[in-house]
């Protein structure tokens, strides 16, 4: 049984930082696309990054030059290092093993004043 537990979210002031984690347990490959998703209310759940294997990232547009995305394949673990933090960033966060298939119970950020 695989699972994706996310930890790290929580309330911050605009401008600040977060800095997500999902670790793996279970039958996870380690060649596995990793990512992150979110979801606001009232919106689609979208694409925030990924990271291949090798550590190819991908970005969102809207977060590119302030969210990094990271890996530990040693440690089956996937970062989020979220700067500069806007309200609009504000969503529930959901770890993604792309190619397994397989979904994080999501962990909620909250960016206001």
């Amino acid at each position: 049984q695989v699972q994706l537990v996310e930890s790290g979210g929580g309330l911050v002031q605009p401008g600040g930082s977060l800095r997500l984690s999902c670790a793996a347990s279970g039958s996870i490959s380690k060649l596995s696309v990793m990512g992150w998703h979110r979801q606001a209310p009232g919106k689609q759940r979208e694409l925030v990054a990924s990271i291949t294997s090798n550590g190819f990232a991908n970005y969102a547009d809207s977060v590119k030059g302030r969210f990094a995305i990271s890996r530990d394949n040693a440690e089956n673990t996937v970062y989020l290092q979220m700067n500069n933090l806007k309200p609009e960033d504000t969503a529930v966060y959901y770890c993604r093993d792309f190619t397994g298939d397989y979904w994080g119970q999501g962990t909620q950020v909250t960016v206001s004043s």
